[in-house]
């Protein structure tokens, strides 16, 4: 597996790309705030607290156990608000930067890509970690960004020059459900913590979102080279991407180890699309569209 240098301080990260979904955090740290005042008026108040639930319990014991139990929830609530808002904060930032420098040691050799896609590239970390690494073993080749926003992908070329790889970059706007590029045409197929948007119309449990997250696997497969690497990192459904890999007859799955990412489950998969298939005496060309 290929080393990558993944070490660079959070506030250069926000300062080049800042943040997605920033209404979140916000959302967050507001409620955190709330409840952590909320805990202090029952802490200093607790005894006016205990005379209103005697007034509704008989038993002082058991208003006390419930003034004690209401003061202690919230300090809880207010402690778990910060905690995910923390952990909101570095996913978005540090942890997203450092599983792109990891995506991209997965692949072997770059010095051989000539093209590379992005799928959901969003703000550019992980496209830009790609045209990095292009850059620095002296690939004539290009990575391509698309996302379904075109004013995200203006801003993405942005930041690709002000990491210095902007002659490495394309960006364009498009359905990530049907890629518009031919088949075989890239060596290298990524995507970061975005497939599992993909279809949330419908909502994320249901029988149409997992059908609209496989049309994206089967399109990613699709533009793929034969003997070409995808690497692909995601929340909640790895599962079901593996399956879906399996089904497509990819080989070299590989999924990593468990990393909490905005408060849930998420892993890293990579795999190679096989350079021939051959079933019984001839050679099969398979359609690799869900």
């Amino acid at each position: 597996m290929g080393k990558t240098n993944s070490s660079r301080d959070w506030t250069q990260i926000y300062a080049i790309y800042g943040m997605d979904q920033w209404q979140t955090l916000v959302f967050l740290l507001f409620h955190a705030v709330f409840f952590s005042l909320l805990s202090v008026l029952f802490l200093l108040y607790f005894e006016s607290i205990f005379h209103f639930f005697q007034t509704f319990l008989s038993s002082p014991g058991a208003a006390r156990f419930a003034a004690g139990f209401s003061g202690g929830v919230t300090a809880i609530s207010a402690v778990c608000l910060f905690f995910a808002a923390a952990n909101f904060f570095y996913s978005a930032g540090p942890l997203h930067y450092d599983m792109a420098q990891r995506m991209v040691g997965s692949v072997n050799d770059w010095s051989t890509v000539k093209l590379a896609l992005d799928i959901g590239c969003g703000r550019g970390i992980l496209l830009n970690a790609v045209a990095t690494q292009l850059k620095k073993t002296g690939s004539s080749g290009r990575v391509v960004g698309l996302d379904p926003s075109k004013r995200t992908t203006l801003s993405t070329l942005r930041t690709a020059n002000v990491e210095g790889v902007g002659e490495y970059v394309t960006c364009r706007e498009g359905d990530v459900r049907s890629l518009p590029f031919g088949d075989n045409y890239f060596d290298v197929v990524v995507s970061a913590v975005f497939v599992h948007t993909v279809g949330k119309e419908y909502g994320h449990r249901t029988v149409e979102a997992a059908a609209e997250r496989m049309r994206v696997l089967g399109e990613m497969v699709r533009v793929l080279k034969p003997g070409g690497v995808g690497v692909l990192w995601d929340l909640l459904h790895v599962p079901e991407y593996v399956r879906r890999l399996q089904e497509l007859k990819m080989e070299d799955i590989r999924v990593s180890e468990r990393v909490t990412a905005f408060m849930v489950s998420s892993h890293m998969v990579s795999f190679r699309k096989p350079s021939q298939h051959v079933v019984g005496p001839g050679e099969v060309r398979l359609d690799w569209r869900y």
